[in-house]
């Protein structure tokens, strides 16, 4: 699909098509991907509680890069990207997986305490807070709301109370609606949102495309290679909208696949998170697996207009390698707690009497 979308595309300069090239290093950030799944799903994530901070401010640092001159990468006024000899990267992406298992760190160790105030929401609001502070200024509103949601999860399972949670996501709500009123861009895609009919040529435009796409395809597609959305009217359908191709070229059929595929793996990380030997484990996969689900959720929401336009990437699928990697990575840690459950063949009384190891398995009987 990522070729399909992008192989009449041409680079400006050198008028050379760039689909190929496009694939080419996608194959590469793949490659590098699956090893570091498989080196992670071998070893014991206990591992992971070592180097926690060291992950956390190595990739705060390379979040940092992206305003450097000469190193961060100014596209459409957007600081998000660092580049050196021909290679580009999204730190971003890398604080996603840092972070969560940061919060998986914190709430294994703090779990006694996080029905406090200060432990439960001060303290690592203050950290989840330095980290999403850096992406919202890159700018980066959708992964600054997607990792603000994926954290609040993961507090949330490890034990933090509800009127504790109320106060602060109120006021984060409030300082995101003043900073959304402020900015003119993203205030349009939001009335464009609203009212589509209004803004069909403007910021409504690739949602207007998409549906396009999406609806053309009918239930079997136009076939692989034969869509007609991606020769210039629908701009970025190789990477925030590479669903719309799907849909375009493969059917209602395939699109529903793609969900179905994001709901099993959903499905799958819950139960990885239930059957898992400890609370960091449960936190690690809770966390894994809400990231995957919440961003596949919100880009196909985008996709289909049921959202604003967010600039998230499909999972696994999108055009961009640090995402890609960052997710074969996360995968890897789903696979290392689930490796771990099964050869620890924990029973269930097991968790009965140590209810606190596991918030999902309190209930067991």
């Amino acid at each position: 699909m990522l070729y399909s979308s992008s192989m009449v595309m041409v680079d400006r300069r050198t008028h050379s098509e760039i689909g190929a090239h496009m694939l080419q290093m996608q194959m590469a950030w793949c490659v590098l991907g699956a090893i570091l799944c498989f080196v992670v799903a071998a070893l014991d994530y206990e591992v992971l509680k070592k180097f926690a901070w060291s992950l956390f401010f190595a990739t705060l640092f390379l979040a940092g890069l992206v305003f450097v001159p000469h190193i961060g990468i100014n596209l459409n006024g957007a600081h998000r990207w660092i580049g050196k000899f021909g290679v580009t990267c999204q730190p971003s992406e890398f604080v996603k997986i840092s972070l969560i298992v940061l919060v998986a760190w914190y709430g294994d160790r703090c779990q006694r305490k996080m029905h406090t105030f200060k432990m439960g929401i001060l303290v690592p609001g203050i950290i989840i807070g330095g980290a999403l502070g850096l992406i919202f200024i890159e700018p980066d509103r959708g992964t600054t709301i997607l990792m603000a949601a994926v954290c609040g999860t993961m507090l949330m399972i490890a034990g933090i109370r509800w009127m504790h949670v109320v106060p602060p996501v109120l006021l984060l709500l409030a300082g995101l609606a003043y900073s959304l009123t402020h900015d003119a861009m993203r205030s349009r895609r939001i009335m464009a949102w609203l009212h589509p009919d209004a803004h069909a040529s403007g910021a409504a435009l690739q949602a207007e495309q998409a549906k396009i796409a999406i609806g053309s395809g009918g239930l079997t597609g136009l076939g692989l290679g034969d869509g007609r959305q991606k020769l210039g009217f629908l701009p970025e359908i190789h990477s925030d909208f590479i669903f719309a191709n799907i849909g375009e070229e493969l059917g209602f059929i395939a699109a529903i696949l793609v969900v179905l595929a994001f709901f099993l793996i959903a499905v799958c990380g819950l139960y990885i998170a239930l059957r898992s030997r400890d609370q960091f484990g449960c936190l690690l996969a809770v966390g894994v697996t809400a990231l995957i689900s919440f961003q596949s959720l919100i880009n196909i929401g985008v996709v289909t207009s049921l959202l604003p336009n967010k600039g998230i990437a499909l999972p696994f699928i999108s055009a961009g390698g640090s995402s890609l990697v960052a997710m074969l990575t996360g995968v890897g840690i789903l696979l290392s707690v689930a490796r771990q459950a099964r050869s620890a063949d924990v029973a269930v009384s097991d968790f009965v009497s140590k209810s606190n190891d596991n918030p999902f398995a309190a209930k067991a009987t």
